[in-house]
């Protein structure tokens, strides 16, 4: 039998053989696609994860990053070291800078009454013949200067006085008692000084006056300047201290300042509750909260982490409440009483308390009707631009609505005209962004920037647009955010509240200075009055020292308007 050698072919023997490998590879082409698409989202999810982290902890808040800048996180700096390094252009020769010819120091705003210091500038010359000199003009030249506080010592002496007939009638006395003593025995001497006794019901002396820390050191201006320099500059009470100390020579130990406080915060607290009991009566409402950290008591060297909760109304006070939850329970108590329109950003716990407060009510409503910000949503957005061609396109209809909003604060509009532009103006816009949404949302990945600026916005769109028929709400809810963005210079400052017990303490002094910042006066001058009167004030008078009541009696103390 004649065996002929046979060459080995990879080809398939039969046309059949080829299709099903053909199928094969054509399936194996389709998954590779498709984990080549998932592997790209996941991908760029996780690039925009990193640029927020990067903006967020290493650049402005509005920064952004560059794509190579980010390769170069990514890669390392390895690659650097392999390439020339070019020499460096010469530096330019220094020159001073120069000034505008057309333009004049600022010195508008500088009050009239500001006490003057003079230097009198002689030349030599002239000191040592004045004779032979006569003057002619003279040049004065302005400086702005400024002397650091310093302490003093104020003495309150109260003089006694004492009848002069009982004056008389007690040196007769001693003079008889004196007279007697030497014929006496010692034990009838005691009994012989029994009518001096009646000294004290003769002698005069002026009460001392109500102070804020009774028989304590400090009054009322070291106190101001405590508070100002803790709550307002956010200096730390150990910083205060070494102040004190090297550039004053004035001991303060900073328990003293904190006990202090404390005993601020007890006069204070009637002001709160009055603020508290006319902002809950207004029937609008803008909530926020933000975490700050105090010291457990249980677990020395430990903290945990603590809430203000914030709340306020456009033109009205502004009250902090300390808690140390974020739960609904936090709100629920604080807004127990109150009953009307409450703006919030999108946190569920508002609408959760909204939900279970009219499953306790019996007519299962709410009282609360919400509404939500779109700051916030426009951040969401805001974030996705760098990453989404689409996502501008919302900017650019968002900020829309916020162009009709400048148009109404320009001529001041009231509640009725809001309504009616906005009926006019903004439902259309917003009509065009809800469309908008529905139509994009299927067409990008869930967990992107996009997907989730979209997921928000709609998940919240009743109470976004909602806005739109009631005039008087806010767009946003910047103005309380506004509140609280002091509060967050004085947590890096100071890092945690000491004690849980302070945090309320805190929230009182906060809300009395935020009132004071809304109301555009000056706390310092608030303060100053208000902590001067306030031990000799009857319950009754309270509402009058509010920060609001006090700034339309005293209007010299506003605050210059920011240029």
């Amino acid at each position: 039998m004649n065996v002929s050698a046979t060459p080995i072919s990879n080809e398939p023997a039969t046309l059949a053989d080829a299709l099903a490998l053909l199928a094969v590879m054509r399936e194996a082409m389709a998954d590779f696609k498709n984990k080549i698409e998932c592997l790209t989202g996941e991908n760029q999810i996780l690039r925009q994860k990193l640029d927020a982290f990067i903006r967020r902890y290493f650049g402005k808040k509005g920064e952004t990053l560059d794509s190579h800048q980010l390769q170069l996180l990514l890669a390392g700096l390895n690659a650097l070291e392999a390439e020339p390094v070019a020499p460096a252009p010469a530096a330019p020769a220094i020159k001073p800078p120069q000034t505008r010819a057309a333009r004049k120091p600022a010195r508008s705003g500088l009050p009239e009454n500001l006490p003057i210091e003079e230097t009198v500038i002689i030349p030599d010359e002239v000191k040592a013949n004045p004779e032979q000199f006569r003057e002619i003009e003279k040049v004065v030249t302005k400086e702005l200067d400024y002397k650091p506080g310093c302490f003093i010592m104020r003495h309150y002496v109260r003089v006694k006085y004492v009848r002069k007939e009982v004056f008389q009638t007690l040196n007769n006395t001693s003079e008889a008692l004196a007279a007697s003593t030497a014929s006496q025995p010692a034990a009838n001497t005691l009994s012989a000084q029994s009518p001096v006794a009646a000294e004290p019901k003769e002698v005069l002396i002026a009460p001392l006056p109500n102070r804020l820390v009774e028989k304590g050191l400090p009054g009322v201006g070291l106190l101001i300047y405590l508070l100002l320099s803790r709550f307002e500059d956010h200096l730390p009470f150990f910083r205060l201290e070494k102040i004190f100390r090297e550039r004053h020579g004035v001991p303060i130990a900073r328990q003293s300042m904190i006990d202090w406080m404390e005993q601020l915060a007890f006069w204070f607290a009637p002001i709160y509750e009055e603020m508290k009991t006319q902002l809950l009566a207004g029937g609008y409402l803008q909530a926020d909260e933000t975490v700050i950290r105090y010291l457990d008591r249980e677990v020395p060297g430990h903290s945990r982490q603590g809430y203000f909760w914030v709340y306020s109304r456009p033109g009205g006070d502004v009250i902090f409440d300390w808690q140390t939850s974020r739960g609904q329970q936090a709100p629920k108590a604080f807004l127990k009483d109150f009953k009307g329109d409450l703006q919030t950003d999108g946190y569920e716990v508002y609408q959760a308390l909204i939900k279970v407060r009219a499953l306790e009510r019996e007519d299962k409503e709410s009282g609360l009707l919400h509404f939500c910000c779109w700051a916030h949503a426009r951040r969401k957005f805001f974030d996705a631009k760098d990453h989404d061609r689409r996502a501008p396109w919302f900017l650019r209809q968002i900020g829309s609505l916020y162009e009709i909003e400048k148009r109404l604060r320009l001529v001041k509009a009231g509640p009725r005209l809001r309504e009616a532009v906005r009926g006019a103006e903004s439902k259309m816009i917003l009509d065009r962004i809800g469309k908008a949404l529905h139509r994009v949302q299927p067409r990008v990945l869930a967990q992107s920037n996009l997907g989730r600026a979209i997921s928000y916005t709609l998940n919240l769109w009743a109470e976004l647009t909602r806005y739109a028929d009631h005039g008087k709400i806010e767009i946003d809810n910047n103005l309380v955010e506004n509140a609280i963005r002091p509060t967050a210079i004085g947590k890096k400052n100071f890092l945690f509240i000491g004690h849980p017990d302070a945090g309320g303490r805190s929230a009182m002094i906060y809300s009395i200075l935020g009132s004071c910042r809304r109301r555009g006066i000056d706390p310092a001058k608030y303060l100053a009055d208000v902590l001067k009167h306030l031990p000799d004030m009857k319950r009754s008078e309270i509402p009058s020292v509010t920060p609001g009541a006090w700034a339309k009696a005293h209007p010299e103390a506003r605050l210059l308007p920011r240029k």
